[in-house]
């Protein structure tokens, strides 16, 4: 029998006794209860029924007899109406009690009753009848002794009728007594033999269940909790509830084991996962560390293709434009070279053409046997499968990779080959860009040194005519008969002296050329960059968490490759300024001390973070007072500490600041009268510099590990800033170093009251630069700027700037994007034009708060926009902030006098710019 039947069984037996049980004390008690009620419900109130019956006749007869002895008088109207109401009482109280008797006999006395009353009705009609014709009193009596009988009788049959309902419930009681006491018998048997029974299956129940559940205890205990790949199963004997148990133990198990079959692949999956970031990010940190397309190509594919699982690998860089455009092999993987077509596909040809055109990738199984072979030295093998994609920036192609694989490509290592490329493309856009600067900085400098060449050779060739003309004077004296062929040298004299002085007048020109190629190279570098800053700072913050922590890191590194691009543009800007003498110095005290001080807390940290130990030691003997510029020195240290921060892993860096000593005088440039020098030196315990390297590492753009897998990045030009404005600081700079033993950085530089003496080396050096000032942008802020930067986004209590409309005016649609992006998340109404007149359109037919004006632009220029606003009735208090990417000597002065409220250089920062449009706008 099944632990379900069993328990049926003896919950079915328990149920049956107790509703056994149940049934017999509700037959019992039902008996008593009708007992009782026919008892207390029926029997006596039959009798009560009698009995009022018997006092309202009672009543009657006397109001009756009343009004016989009386006669007629006043009440006897409402005697008789009372003897009606009493009439009708009685009959409603008989008919009554006619429809609760169930027994023969109490039928038949009521009958009996009724036909009593009948006549004693009649009686009392014919005396009414009498009393109002006026009968006399004794005919009256006569009539109501006529009734004496009839009235005997109804009074016997009423009593007659309550001694039976009487007798009735002295039965009904007995009847009750011995129920009970039947009740009381069994009920007492019946919970025995229910109690007994239900001990019985109890134990039958339990014994048999807790033998089946014993079983399923040792199955459970034969689990091998290390290992869930197989689990034991349960034998299922029955169907009933244990079996089930068995049953869901046994499918439990099957489960876990594909839970557990589920959670090693979903942990492959996240080492998957993991494999795919690591080495995406392994290959990323390649693009910061190339400068030329080349070593970025030959670095990338030889570090993904081992990496995808490939063997064989191609990178392929468009080059040209129209219909001459093609895909140039740069870099390869094991590949033999054999087939030189390979080397260069045109751009709508093959697959890689095809890949171009549409833009994404191509992936090919089961490769026929002629394609290239992978080649080792024990055979060669045809590749199983061939990957090629598109490298794409703006959705444009600009290069496409092509993978071989002896196998066929699994789906991380295509994930892989995605994720990689998806960055590759502004990599390569970057040092393409990077590369035609440096090309073009490269070609104005041997243009410049041709130039210089030139007017050394004619100045050398002008002294030898001089000399040459002496002669011949002396010569004229003795040999007359040669004046002519004197008078033809005097001409070509002449004409070398024009000459001489058309190719200075070009070498001026050159250098002018150079200054303005710089200042438009800047300005048209700065405008793309200020979109790339704005926007990649906008997506950093993402305040509305709409990007993955991914495009985050993406966002951020954009934005802090747009701000090395920035630095790098201001350091090649200042070094032109050094180069045509326009730098200028303020020559001012110095505090030692302070200096000292403020280095140590500015590098601390990061020596901190790279656990090197710094100190910074000033000496006790230096002068109180000391004449330099400090900015130009607090620069050249920090370039020196970088460095010496940069090339060390491990060890010390430490900076000493004291009095120079007779030993370096002695090399020093002779200042008169000046008698204090300073010497700062910079040691660390890096890689040091090779005897070779030590001279050319102050050169622009030259570093002491040129090679192309180089370790430690840079543009080189730190070291040549540091001399140069050492230079201009009347100092100099000395390195002694050893490789692996680290470098000594040594600035020796006067105290200079006066400034520099001024001497005719310099004289002739400003004399040949005559190309206006440049400066870097954002060295340049206004007052307003500042206060707007202290008083920052986060303590304004409420934003200023929602609601408020503002007029953007921008020839460079990346430009408007940004800040028109910028802006409405400010909540600011934005309307822009792309030059002048249109903004002067706009001004017209508009109310702005505040207007945000380009400088360089065409058709009307910002100078020309801002006087014409200002002229305008509309424009005259409207607050206007100049925004230009061409940040010249004097802009900010000549923007102000052309009516502009502010002057901000780009490329921006975006909450700089809100904080003086706060500022404005509070003040409007």
């Amino acid at each position: 029998m099944t632990f379900k039947k069993k328990q049926f069984m003896g919950l079915g037996l328990t149920i049956f006794f107790l509703v056994l049980l149940l049934f017999v004390i509700m037959y019992m008690t039902s008996t008593i209860k009708t007992n009782m009620l026919e008892i207390v419900q029926d029997r006596y109130e039959k009798v009560n029924k009698a009995m009022e019956i018997r006092q309202q006749i009672y009543q009657e007869d006397r109001e009756l007899l009343y009004l016989v002895n009386q006669g007629e008088h006043e009440g006897s109207s409402n005697q008789a109406a009372f003897l009606d109401e009493s009439e009708r009482g009685i009959n409603e109280n008989i008919s009554s009690l006619e429809g609760t008797l169930n027994k023969k006999r109490s039928r038949e006395l009521l009958n009996d009753v009724e036909d009593a009353y009948r006549s004693i009705s009649d009686m009392k009609i014919e005396i009414l009848d009498g009393l109002s014709a006026g009968a006399a009193s004794g005919e009256l009596v006569e009539i109501y002794n006529s009734g004496s009988a009839n009235r005997s009788t109804l009074f016997k049959t009423l009593n007659e009728f309550k001694d039976y309902q009487e007798s009735l419930i002295s039965e009904a009681m007995n009847a009750s007594n011995t129920a009970f006491r039947q009740l009381v018998a069994s009920l007492i048997a019946a919970v025995a033999a229910a109690i007994l029974l239900i001990s019985t299956v109890t134990l039958w129940v339990i014994r048999s269940t807790n033998r089946s559940l014993e079983t399923i205890a040792d199955g459970i205990k034969a689990i091998d909790y290390e290992n869930l790949d197989t689990l034991p199963r349960l034998k299922q004997e029955t169907d009933d509830a244990i079996g089930q148990i068995a049953y869901s133990f046994n499918s439990m198990a099957a489960s876990l084991e594909t839970y557990n079959a589920r959670e090693k692949e979903y942990t492959s999956e996240i080492a998957e996962q993991n494999w795919i970031q690591t080495h995406s990010a392994n290959i990323i940190n390649l693009y910061h560390r190339s400068t030329e397309i080349e070593l970025l190509a030959d670095q990338f594919i030889t570090k993904l293709v081992p990496t995808a699982g490939a063997s064989l690998g191609a990178f392929y860089l468009h080059d040209g434009n129209g219909e001459n455009a093609v895909f140039r092999k740069i870099a390869s993987y094991a590949d033999s070279g054999n087939d030189a077509g390979r080397e260069v596909i045109p751009v709508r040809e093959g697959l890689v053409g095809q890949c171009a055109r549409e833009k994404k990738a191509i992936y090919l199984t089961n490769v026929l046997d002629s394609y290239t072979p992978v080649m080792t030295a024990f055979g060669e093998a045809v590749p199983k499968s061939i990957l090629i994609s598109p490298v794409i920036v703006k959705d444009e192609v600009v290069a496409v990779i092509e993978l071989a694989n002896l196998r066929e490509f699994t789906k991380a290592e295509k994930i892989l080959v995605e994720k990689v490329l998806e960055t590759l493309g502004i990599a390569v856009t970057n040092i393409l860009g990077r590369m035609e600067v440096e090309r073009l900085l490269l070609e104005s400098q041997a243009q410049t040194e041709e130039l210089q060449s030139q007017s050394e050779e004619l100045q050398a060739q002008s002294e030898e005519l001089q000399t040459q003309a002496e002669e011949l004077r002396m010569i004229n004296e003795q040999l007359e008969e040669r004046s002519k062929e004197a008078e033809q040298k005097s001409a070509q004299l002449q004409k070398a002296k024009k000459d001489l002085e058309e190719h200075a007048k070009q070498l001026q020109l050159s250098s002018k050329y150079k200054s303005e190629f710089l200042a438009n190279m800047s300005h048209e570098l700065r405008t793309p960059l200020n979109s790339i800053l704005l926007l990649s700072e906008m997506l950093t913050e993402d305040e509305d968490q709409a990007l993955t922590d991914e495009q985050k890191e993406f966002s951020r590194v954009i934005h802090t490759s747009g701000q090395d691009l920035l630095d790098l543009i201001n350091d090649i800007l200042d070094l032109s300024k050094v180069e045509v003498g326009k730098l200028e110095v303020e020559f001012d005290v110095v505090n030692i001390k302070e200096f000292s001080d403020r280095i140590n807390q500015l590098f601390a940290h990061l020596a901190a973070h790279k656990n090197l130990e710094f100190s910074v030691t000033a000496s006790k003997d230096l002068p109180d007072v000391f004449y330099t510029d400090e900015q130009r020195l607090q620069q050249i240290v920090k370039n020196l500490l970088s460095n010496a921060f940069k090339f060390t892993e491990e060890g010390s860096v430490a900076v000493s600041v004291e009095k120079a000593g007779s030993k370096e005088l002695a090399s020093l440039p002779n200042w008169d009268g000046v008698n204090d020098w300073l010497k700062i030196k910079v040691a660390d315990t890096g890689i040091g510099i090779t005897k070779e390297k030590q001279m050319i590492i102050f050169d622009a753009f030259q570093q002491g590990d040129g090679a192309t897998m180089r370790k430690y990045g840079g543009t080189g030009l730190g070291l040549s800033i540091s001399r140069e404005f050492a230079r201009l600081l009347g100092g100099v700079v000395q390195v002694e170093s050893q490789e692996g033993k680290g470098s000594v950085f040594t600035l020796l530089i006067p105290s200079l009251p006066n400034g520099v003496p001024f001497s005719s080396e310099h004289q002739s050096f400003e004399e040949v630069a005559s190309a206006a000032e440049i400066l870097p942008g954002g060295d340049d802020h206004s007052d307003t700027l500042v206060q707007g930067v202290v008083n920052g986004r986060d303590s304004l209590e409420t934003n200023i700037l929602s609601g408020k409309k503002v007029v953007v005016v921008d020839d460079d649609q990346r430009n408007i994007y940004a800040l028109t992006k910028a802006l409405k998340k400010e909540g600011m109404e934005v309307i822009t034009a792309e030059n002048g007149l249109e903004c002067l359109e706009i001004m017209d037919k508009t109310e702005a708060d505040i207007v945000l004006m380009d400088i360089m632009m065409p058709v009307m220029d910002g100078y020309e926009t801002m006087k014409r606003v200002r002229s305008m009735e509309s424009g005259k208090d409207i607050p206007i902030v100049a925004l230009t990417a061409k940040a010249m000597k004097g802009d900010r002065e000549k923007c102000l006098e052309a009516g502009a409220s502010d002057y901000v250089s780009k490329p921006l920062k975006l909450d700089q710019l809100l904080s003086v449009m706060r500022v404005w706008i509070t003040k409007e």
